[in-house]
């Protein structure tokens, strides 16, 4: 039996799409989380907080991200 060892070619055609999924996704789950800070105690929307603020920097990144990508595509 022979193992293939080698890596698989980078595909990054679809890089942009999927990060701007990502960063939809990610909006979504912010705007759902918002919604259940209304029925939250104190704790759980300290909490609810805290992880928003890291979802906005997780899409801060991934627009960094698209943006890289995409000068990548024009540089083709």
């Amino acid at each position: 039996m022979t193992h293939n060892n080698r890596p698989k070619p980078d595909n990054r055609s679809d890089n942009v799409q999927k990060l701007q999924e990502m960063v939809q996704n990610t909006i979504g789950n912010i705007e759902a989380a918002e919604e259940t800070m209304v029925f939250a105690n104190g704790k759980e929307r300290a909490a609810i907080k805290a992880k928003n603020e890291r979802r906005e920097e997780s899409i801060e990144g991934m627009r960094e991200e698209i943006q890289d990508e995409a000068a990548a595509r024009r540089k083709k």
